[in-house]
């Protein structure tokens, strides 16, 4: 006999199985809700690895399982220089994949995303502009987050100096998407004092620029 809290007016009685109940490997004692006695759950009961769908959980042995994966995602760069045309607001042609979870970036051609779950999510594209060989003088900078073709973030950068920007231009936001018609591109405009501006693939090995996006969850 257990004595219960005073709050419950009273003690109550809890029976477990005598000697002569034998319960099987790996089973556990739960009790069938009236309280009055006690019943034993064996492995039929309980997927292994899961967790009950009454008891908080979905069923799914995994994150991913449950949907609660950040996918689909993808991180793409330009794999090579871009020529802009000065002052024409022209999309940026990230090329490559780092990696695509879904294949609902557009590489090939139309260089967008288009994510086939509805949903928030995080989007930036990072840009870096020379003037012309790389002598022309940058003037201004603007990166534009484009959905459905229309402008949806924008960020500009003024410099006055030759040559390259000092620093690499990012542009972050958090974009809805519907998961069927809804995508995303990257677009820039560079001002210079002479000739064409371009779009510059890397230093030293690494690419600077990049255009990724990833569902949220929870919001």
């Amino acid at each position: 006999t257990i004595a219960s809290p005073a709050s419950l007016g009273g003690d109550r009685t809890v029976t477990l199985p005598d000697a002569d109940v034998t319960l099987a490997s790996g089973t556990m004692l739960a009790t069938d809700g009236s309280g009055a006695s006690l019943t034993a759950l064996d492995a039929d009961n309980i997927s292994a690895g899961t967790l009950a769908i009454a008891r908080g959980g979905t069923g799914a042995a995994t994150l991913a399982a449950a949907g609660l994966a950040n996918t689909p995602a993808f991180n793409a760069y330009l794999s090579a220089n871009q020529t802009l045309t000065a002052d024409t607001s022209t999309k940026v042609a990230f090329d490559t994949e780092w990696f695509d979870t879904d294949g609902c970036y557009d590489k090939d051609t139309n260089y967008r995303f288009l994510p086939t779950t509805a949903g928030k999510y995080l989007i930036s594209a990072s840009v870096q502009c020379y003037g012309a060989g790389g002598t022309g003088t940058m003037e201004r900078m603007y990166i534009v987050l484009k959905k459905n073709g229309s402008a949806w973030a924008r960020t500009s950068f003024d410099i006055r100096d030759t040559g390259y920007y000092e620093g690499i231009p990012t542009l972050t936001n958090i974009m809805d998407f519907n998961g069927s018609s809804d995508y995303a591109e990257v677009w820039v405009e560079a001002h210079v004092s002479s000739g064409d501006p371009t779009i510059d693939d890397d230093w030293q090995g690494a690419h600077q620029n990049h255009f990724f996006a990833c569902l949220l969850i929870g919001v």
